[in-house]
């Protein structure tokens, strides 16, 4: 009965925390004013940003502190995307996440180090028990850094419910300085229906924006008819720093009644890339610029919404005058207010919205198959938002699945026949997406007889290609002979231009050594510190795969004092 009223109570306790967020619980986790180069829930390729870019003074190194007393309960190291992170569980049910460390503290690192050297792997992921690694608010656990896929030094920053969602770090009392508003950079109409248009047209209407003396705006106005949705391009600036950063809240009105409002408050993994559904995809791919759409269509399930009256969508009816309001706000309230005179006005000759048909078809409720030649192509159903016509030829080994203007939610498989193909030029073989400038991508390939596939959420245009060129490898700091008693570190340098870099191995005297990889500048990096080796003289060996198996050795002999 005692251990049933203890579970209870300890259940209760979550439950209050995770629904009364609590403001001064986590502390900042950087010792220095706050800088934010990314916010909670910015608009990012295929996925909101979970947490806050905080920034350290261009330098790696700064002590990155525990924003409260709990357990480390994973620890990941990857080559891409977060590169070194680590994660704490606290008593009231969060969970606050630290990534792109150069380092971790002493004992966590020589936790992690025992760890890798047994699995002889740079990557690896561990999830230590309840207590084996204790933490203490305000006690050092990492030093931050640039690892992963992170394009300057900086510290990701997250706190996570207790069903793993990310929430806005800002609700729980993290302060950052921000006394600008929102910056807004365009405004655009989007006609949603067959006999609605703007100004006699039913494709997006970019409208012109005049400044008034307040910082907001007035748009020119409009004539319209039918059901007609907003969007915004719009970016936030904090004082510390001139980033673009994301924007915490929007709200629309029409004739003074909220109809839309959306907040970057919480969110879930599982539903982060239907962001491709909120922006204007199309416009993005093709102008480099999210617009943020403020209406809710079909097959969009954020939980980013609140309060919306008929989907955001505005009904304009013949001969009425509207006036509809967009207010982006930060979350320190600072907002900017964009005021748009609409006019109903019924037209008969309008310019309609261009749809290119193709004798392709696709509709999210069916799985689309198409097969050509030396080609397989399967799109599942789930995987558009709408309905859609796809542009698809092929020409030699080169399949064009359109263009990427239309977001995939699923993976499509391609599948290409290589039974033309000698056994020798197989092994050589992979799938690549052709890019801007005749460049190609490897995409992960996978053989299976005269059947290579790959899985991918991009439309665009695939081929094979053959990589018979093997990786390179460049010492730095070691040669043959060379004293290195001196040395902290062992630097190599490795790259391949075709395929990629797939794995690489290093020993000294036979003895696997734990070499860190960066694959922005593909620099490996053995520490000395871990004390594998202890003779004067030392044979360095390095191995070096890429993705179709090219493979590239590196030997040499050095000294150094044991």
């Amino acid at each position: 009965m005692r251990v049933f009223t203890l579970l209870l109570l300890s259940f209760t306790i979550i439950g209050y925390g995770q629904k009364n967020v609590p403001t001064d619980y986590f502390s900042n986790p950087l010792d220095i004013p706050l800088a934010v180069s990314g916010t909670y829930g910015e608009l990012r390729s295929n996925h909101f940003h979970s947490g806050l870019d905080l920034k350290t003074n261009g330098e790696e190194g700064l002590p990155v502190y525990a924003a409260a007393s709990g357990n480390v309960s994973r620890i990941k190291i990857s080559h891409f995307g977060y590169g070194k992170a680590i994660y704490i569980s606290h008593p009231n049910g969060y969970t606050t996440v630290y990534a792109h460390l150069q380092k971790f503290a002493p004992e966590i690192e020589a936790y992690i180090k025992k760890r890798q050297y047994a699995k002889e792997s740079y990557e690896i992921e561990l999830f230590p028990k309840a207590g084996a690694l204790s933490v203490t608010k305000g006690k050092i656990i990492a030093y931050s850094g640039n690892t992963g896929g992170s394009g300057g030094p900086h510290l990701h920053f997250e706190i996570r419910d207790a069903k793993a969602r990310p929430m806005n770090p800002l609700t729980f009392g993290i302060q950052v300085k921000d006394t600008k508003k929102p910056i807004i950079n365009s405004v655009w109409l989007y006609s949603l229906e067959e006999k609605s248009h703007i100004n006699g047209n039913q494709n997006p209407s970019k409208l012109r924006l005049i400044p008034l003396d307040n910082g907001n705006f007035k748009a020119e106005g409009v004539t319209a008819i039918g059901k007609i949705g907003i969007g915004v391009s719009t970016i936030d600036q904090q004082n510390l720093a001139a980033n673009k950063n994301g924007v915490y809240k929007i709200t629309t009105e029409i004739n003074g009644q909220e109809n839309f409002s959306m907040e970057m408050k919480r969110f879930s993994f599982s539903e982060t890339r239907y962001i491709n559904r909120l922006i204007d995809y199309a416009h993005y791919k093709k102008n480099r610029s999210r617009i943020t759409k403020l209406f809710i269509e079909k097959n969009n399930p954020l939980s980013i919404y609140k309060n919306t009256v008929d989907k955001g969508i505005f009904n304009i009816e013949d001969s009425l005058s509207y006036t509809a309001k967009v207010f982006v706000k930060d979350f320190n309230n600072n907002t900017t207010e964009i005021s748009i005179p609409i006019q109903g006005k019924n037209i008969e000759k309008i310019t309609k919205k261009e749809i290119v048909k193709t004798p392709y078809f696709i509709q999210p409720s069916e799985n689309f198959t198409y097969n050509s030649g030396i080609f397989d192509l399967y799109i599942p159903k789930g995987s558009l938002y709408e309905n859609a016509y796809l542009d698809i030829a092929t020409n030699g080994d080169t399949i064009k699945i359109h263009e990427d203007e239309i977001p995939l939610h699923k993976n499509m498989t391609v599948v290409f026949d290589v039974a033309n193909y000698s056994e020798t030029d197989k092994k050589k073989l992979y799938i690549g997406r052709l890019g801007y400038n005749d460049k190609h991508y490897h995409v992960k390939t996978n053989k299976k007889g005269n059947r290579f596939s790959t899985r991918t959420r991009t439309l665009g245009s695939y081929s094979l290609f053959t990589d018979n060129e093997k990786p390179t490898i460049v010492p730095i700091n070691v040669s043959s002979k060379k004293w290195m008693s001196k040395a902290n570190f062992l630097k190599i340098k490795i790259d391949d231009t075709d395929s990629g870099i797939k794995s690489y191995r290093a020993t000294i005297n036979g003895k696997f050594v734990l070499m860190e990889y960066d694959y922005k500048t593909g620099m490996l990096v053995y520490d000395f510190n871990d004390k594998i080796i202890s003779e004067t003289e030392n044979k360095f060996k390095l191995i070096v795969l890429d993705k179709v198996g090219n493979s590239t050795t590196f030997e040499t002999t050095f000294f150094r004092k044991p």
